[in-house]
């Protein structure tokens, strides 16, 4: 009986593009064997989720902080909505599904509580205290390479790495498969942030664009296929992973829309004292008491430290460390 490596090279030689990323041999920083069942990237990807960093994004704002309906998306239904389309993609196009699906998984792992408010937030402290900036695609990286399994790290293979640090941002992923997670990553929450808005109230039907919605579709699925149809129609034999002017251009102004209205408007902004409150009471408090910070990378920083402290919490975990801190004991129920 062949080996699986044997089985999969050859089966990706046969229907896979020859634009596709091969699974072997695998790259990582430190070499080890692979699996007799598991390519590389299925590899990573498992890694990926059963990571801590994987398990706290179920308690992670991706748009409303501590919503009360059971229905609004976290920071994981994202992930997981964003590698299926992405994994979607990445077959149609004959590409490498699993390096897509473990750049899908792990794209969004060094998210900080409170969305985009709470990047924002920490980017400040951090810029305050110390100089430097948060960029939660670097922080990502930094969680998988040197974070996970109590400072060992992930040991991921360097095309996932890859995927991961440039997911968002101007530079561009090495591989196709990081370039569809790049992609998908905005069809994905653009599309659902719509339909967690009109569930909380903060938009009607008719607030959204009339012109981009009659050309994307009237829900979210009918937007996500036609999305989905384009990119797979204009990538294929492009050497790049691609939308039409028209249906890219559309996907661009709804997400200036929901930039303006819904992640960065008087919604989410009336959340914004309180959590640039919160996070940056906690880091001023870490950066003076670093004894209450754990201690997982002992090169690290005091600034690094409560860095990776901070964005590794969830929304409740943040909230009630800062509470311990605010609130005199006696006053707590």
């Amino acid at each position: 009986m062949r080996s699986l490596e044997e089985r999969v090279v050859a089966w990706e030689d046969e229907f896979h593009s020859e634009l596709a990323t091969p699974s072997y041999p695998a790259r990582r920083r430190e070499p080890e064997p692979d699996s007799p069942v598991r390519t590389p990237f299925q590899r990573d990807r498992d890694r990926i989720v059963h990571s801590k960093a994987f398990r706290r994004l179920k308690h992670k704002t991706q748009v409303f902080i501590a919503p009360e309906g059971d229905h609004y998306r976290t920071r994981l239904t994202h992930t997981l909505e964003a590698a299926g389309i992405s994994r979607t993609v990445a077959r149609a196009l004959g590409l490498n599904e699993d390096l897509t699906e473990a750049i899908g998984l792990g794209h969004d792992l060094g998210h900080p509580p409170f969305g985009h408010i709470g990047e924002e937030a920490l980017d400040e402290a951090l810029r305050d205290h110390c100089g430097r900036e948060f960029k939660h695609n670097v922080h990502s990286l930094r969680v998988v390479d040197v974070l996970e399994r109590d400072g060992r790290g992930l040991n991921l293979t360097e095309q996932v790495r890859d995927g991961i640090i440039n997911h968002t941002g101007a530079s561009k992923p090495a591989t196709l498969e990081g370039q569809i997670v790049k992609l998908v990553d905005r069809v994905a929450y653009i599309n659902h942030d719509i339909d967690d808005a009109l569930r909380a109230g903060v938009l009607e039907p008719g607030d959204l664009p009339a012109a981009e919605i009659e050309l994307l579709g009237p829900t979210g699925a009918k937007r996500i296929d036609r999305l989905v149809l384009d990119i797979v129609e204009h990538s294929d034999g492009a050497g790049e992973i691609v939308q039409s002017e028209e249906v890219g251009g559309a996907m661009l102004r709804l997400r200036k829309f929901m930039f303006g209205r819904v992640y960065l408007g008087p919604a989410a902004r009336g959340e914004n004292e309180r959590v640039q409150r919160t996070l940056r009471g906690l880091f001023d408090h870490y950066m003076e008491s670093p004894d209450d910070v754990p201690e997982i990378d002992p090169r690290a920083d005091r600034c690094q430290r409560v860095t990776d402290y901070i964005a590794g919490m969830t929304d409740r975990f943040c909230i009630s460390r800062f509470r311990e801190l605010a609130i005199p004991e006696e006053a707590r129920f």
